[in-house]
This record gives C-alpha cells, structure tokens and sequence, in this order.
C-alpha cells in the first residue's frame, strides 16, 4: 500500500505545484485507502478544507476525475422500412453534493443503422425467449457503454458515457475551446464529431466555438442536413442561419416537398418565412384537390396569412359557394365572412347571399342579433340595402 502511494506521489510531484501536491493527496489517498466510495465523494471532502474551484478543477483534470453521465437507453428493431432503428436516450443528472438539482434532463431520440451499435448482434435483439446484451455506441466525442436486455426486438437499458480526450484535444488543437464533458456528451448523442467539423470546414463556415458547436448539436443541425443542403443547392455560410432554419422547421424533407411542388430556388430566410407562415406540400396538395391552380410562393403566403385554409374552402362548398376565385376567399376572410355567419343568415331566411352582400353586411355591422330584432318588430324580412340603411340610422 505504502508503495502504491509513493508511487502516485511520485507522479503529482512532477505535474502539480506544492499546493497542488496537497490538494491531490486530499483527492487520492482516501480512494487508495477506501474511505470513500466515488471520485465525486473526495471532491467534497477536498472543497471542505478551503481549496477553490479553480484549484479543485486543475487537479481533478490531472487525475481524469470527471461528471459522470448515465442514462436509459430504449431500441425497437421494428416499425422502420429503411433497415434502420430506433435508439432512445434519456438522461437525468444526480443531485450535487448538497441535494440540487441542475435540471439537466433530456430525451433524445431518432433512427440509427444498427451496424453502429458494437457488439450487438440480430439474433441477439430479436431473442424470442430475452438476453442479456453489452454493446457500445462509439463516437468521436466519446463512447456510451450500454448493457440491458432485449426480447423479440425490443430493448432496454443503461448506459454510461466515457469522453474521448483525442476529440477534445483536437477541438482545443483547432481553436475550437476546451470542451467540458458534459459538451462532450451532447456532441457525442448526436455524433458530431470530426466529419462534421470538416464538412463545415468545406462548405466555407466559419470555424465554430464550442458554444456555437454544442448549440448545433442542441438544435439538430447535423451531418446530413449540412450534406442535404449541398445537395439541394444551398450555401447558407453562417452557423446562426443553419439554427435559425432547424429551429423553424425548415428540414430537408420540407424543402424536397416545395420542390416537388415547383417551389425552388428559395433563399434560407425564404424557406424560414414559408414554413413560418404554414405554406406546405400538403397545403398546395389540397388546393389542386379543391381545383385550384396555386400561385406563386408569395400568393400562397397571402392565403396562409388571411386565414384561406382549405376546410374554409370545402365548408363554403356545404354552404353552396363553390369555386370562388382565391381573392374572394382573401376578402371573406379579411372581412370577417365566417361559416357561421353564412349559417344564421341562412336561419333567418337569407339564402344564397352573394359574396359582396356578406361583405357588406359585415363592414356595417349587420350582426344576426341585429337582423332578428328588425325582423321580429317588423314582421318581415328585409333585404339586404335596407337592413343596411337601418344599421347605419341607428334605429335599432
């Protein structure tokens, strides 16, 4: 024991300063000794004898002391047509030394070739009677190391992740920044790594810092989207752009959608605008299936802004009013021409209305309430122009 001891003391002299020698023997000797259970348990004891943050981190790098992350992982080998699976990975920080939470907490979930997942076979996955399985999922920024169990396809588990210092000396070497493990972990989830910081390096981005590359990895800007937008055309140049466009929906499904429609060409605040104004494949699918030739992208952001949807146009339809022109449909809209309103006039005896008369009604206030009371203290109906005459009078 007294040997063991030496030894590492040994070591820490040659790396660390006198103070540092203590703090490190603080850190170490109760592991050696056994009187703590876990690295994280000798940190706590180390900060108690008034050692500073700094002091703790420059030494606890020295030992490779580090945050650990374990978590659930969830694969089904089934429901996907593409040969790929599904991998859910949930992850929940402890509680620090003192109780509290971070509030870290996350689900991440999408489809992987299983081929990525080391030392798990098919057989084993789709054991009818349940294994026991250990298999790995290696990336640049680190591996998570997974063991559970699987039954006919299904399986469950946890895994804890080990960071790779090789990826994080790299970014430090590309002035990239010194990367914690936990950003090591979320680059890692999403497998952002050395192919992805080429790709962007190729295309022409800038180089990221970390804070830019971990919100990447947050927001879902990945390898295949960068290659997907190449593919499509697109030099968007800025890494603020890239998870502006995640952010907004803006997918590569989507843009392959427009495309199909005869939408192309589109700039990257275009194809923001489009999604956030609801313009869809399936939007202009359903305007050909009512027979309508769609307009051009700005008139089809007319019709989503005025509140044109096409169950507006087919509950016109039930109420008679077949094949208005686009602009008719704006206008109904943008004078507060609802079903409804279509409904109670109908009720009271006003059928087959045509569209500036609804229009009319409704910019003088010809509300139902109001062509009920005439009608009930007149005993008829009148039309339209009068009951307009009457609203603007004021007599009722």
């Amino acid at each position: 024991m007294e040997q063991r001891k030496d030894t590492r003391a040994a070591r820490f002299r040659q790396s660390t300063s006198t103070k540092s020698l203590r703090l490190a023997a603080a850190l170490v000797l109760p592991a050696v000794l056994g009187l703590v259970s876990t690295p994280h348990a000798a940190l706590s004891a180390a900060s108690a004898d008034g050692s500073s943050p700094a002091d703790v981190a420059a030494v606890t790098s020295t030992l490779g002391v580090q945050e650990r992350f374990e978590g659930q992982w969830l694969i089904d080998f089934q429901g996907r047509d593409d040969g790929r699976i599904q991998l859910t990975l949930r992850y929940r920080n402890e509680k620090d030394s003192k109780g509290h939470s971070e509030g870290w907490n996350w689900n991440s979930s999408f489809p992987i070739d299983p081929a990525q997942l080391h030392g798990l076979t098919r057989e084993q996955a789709m054991s009818a009677a349940g294994t026991n399985a250990r298999f790995q999922l290696r990336r640049d920024a680190g591996t998570l190391d997974c063991e559970g169990w699987f039954r006919q396809g299904s399986g469950s588990g946890h895994f804890v992740f080990n960071p790779n210092p090789a990826f994080a000396a790299e970014l430090r070497k590309q002035g990239v920044g010194e990367p914690t493990d936990r950003q090591l972990f979320s680059l890692a989830v999403v497998d952002l790594g050395f192919a992805f910081m080429e790709e962007l390096r190729a295309q022409g981005y800038e180089r990221p810092d970390l804070e830019q590359l971990v919100r990447m990895a947050h927001h879902g800007v990945r390898l295949d989207y960068l290659r997907g937008l190449k593919a499509f055309g697109y030099q968007v140049k800025t890494i603020d752009a890239l998870v502006r466009m995640r952010d907004h929906g803006v997918t590569l499904g989507f843009i392959q959608e427009l495309r199909d429609n005869g939408i192309t060409n589109l700039t990257a605040e275009e194809l923001v605008r489009t999604r956030d104004h609801g313009v869809s494949a399936s939007f202009i699918k359903e305007l050909k299936a009512e027979g309508y030739d769609p307009p051009p992208l700005e008139g089809l952001i007319r019709l989503r802004d005025h509140g044109v949807s096409v169950s507006f146009i087919k509950e016109l339809r039930e109420e008679g009013y077949r094949s208005l022109p686009l602009e008719q449909l704006v206008r109904m809209r943008d004078h507060g021409v609802t079903v409804s309103f279509i409904k109670e006039l109908k009720a009271l005896g006003y059928t087959n209305l045509a569209v500036e008369e609804l229009v009319r009604m409704r910019d003088h206030g010809v509300t139902a309430s109001f062509v009920r009371r005439v009608k009930d203290e007149r005993g008829t109906t009148p039309a339209v122009d009068e009951l307009i005459r009457i609203k603007n009078r004021g007599s009722y």
